[in-house]
């Protein structure tokens, strides 16, 4: 998801990005700042991160995101139970594009639903992981290396996209993003996506008590930004408010049908990074954008 790419949200103090493989490359641990951060620099920064990190993210969380589940986001919640993309039974024969598909568990999904996924991943280690699951396996489906802004797919091509916590926080352009999801759908195509939710940004991303008091301004955009002693961004964070982003979805000529905040559900004990059932009892942790293009 990336399968979901769920790093923590921006933090105020020192990253908890670092894994032990970002030490072993880097002899500094990167310095967490707010700082511009554009396209070039995030798509390099972000697709480098991934790669590094990939291996211990799946480790770590492959077990809750499971093989071939489509896990909305950290609450855990699951499209068999939620239905955002629609009936299962109406997805069978549907061309549906993954963005931010990381392993591809959430395509897995699809595939075993009847539908004909692509899935498609900055990083190129992560569709590797998706290469390993898939041994085996007899479901097979198209995996793509690309930018979600430049999407490499002909007008048209889709009949529905999704993305569960894959890309949209990491881009600069969000916008950029929904227009290209646009234009490879057809005419009435759903686009759904989960993201971090915008409240986020004003907490620490700390996962006890000290996670729930307002440190920052919601409407500080500033990027978040992990940076190497030489200024160089090895990983970049984008903050949009709930009103960028509909304002985005609605310029790019999407009509958004509904907004999901999942509430935290009483079976799932764990902590992600600053997400947690204190906090998830307290404050939404995620987002989910349900949208059809006009």
């Amino acid at each position: 998801m990336t399968a979901p790419s769920w790093p923590p949200p921006p933090a105020t103090t020192r990253s908890q990005h670092t894994t032990t493989t970002d030490k072993m490359i880097q002899e500094h641990e990167p310095e967490a700042t707010r700082r511009d951060s554009g396209d070039t620099e995030s798509s390099r920064a972000n697709r480098g991160w991934w790669d590094r990190n990939a291996d211990d993210y799946q480790i770590e969380h492959g077990t809750f995101l499971g093989d071939d589940r489509f896990v909305w986001g950290p609450e855990g919640l699951d499209e068999v139970e939620a239905g955002l993309l629609g009936p299962q039974e109406s997805l069978r024969g549907l061309d549906i594009l993954e963005i931010g598909a990381g392993a591809a568990q959430c395509s897995r999904w699809l595939a075993a639903q009847g539908a004909r996924p692509v899935a498609l991943d900055l990083s190129h280690r992560q569709l590797q992981h998706a290469l390993r699951i898939a041994e085996g396996r007899s479901l097979t489906f198209p995996l793509v290396e690309a930018d979600a802004g430049v999407l490499p797919f002909r007008d048209g091509s889709f009949d529905l996209a999704c993305s569960a916590y894959g890309a949209i926080p990491f881009v600069a352009d969000p916008a950029k993003v929904f227009r290209e999801v646009r234009r490879v759908l057809r005419p009435g195509g759903r686009w759904i996506f989960s993201a971090t939710h915008p409240i986020r940004w004003a907490f620490p991303d700390e996962p006890g008590p000290e996670g729930l008091t307002v440190t920052a301004s919601y409407f500080d955009r500033t990027p978040y930004v992990e940076q190497d002693d030489q200024g160089n961004a090895v990983y970049v964070e984008h903050h949009r408010t709930l009103g960028d982003r509909v304002r985005d979805l609605v310029g790019a000529g999407f009509r958004l049908v509904d907004l999901v905040e999942p509430e935290w559900p009483a079976w799932n004990s764990q902590e992600w990074g600053g997400w947690s059932p204190l906090r998830g009892n307290l404050i939404p942790g995620s987002a989910i954008y349900v949208c059809e293009r006009d």
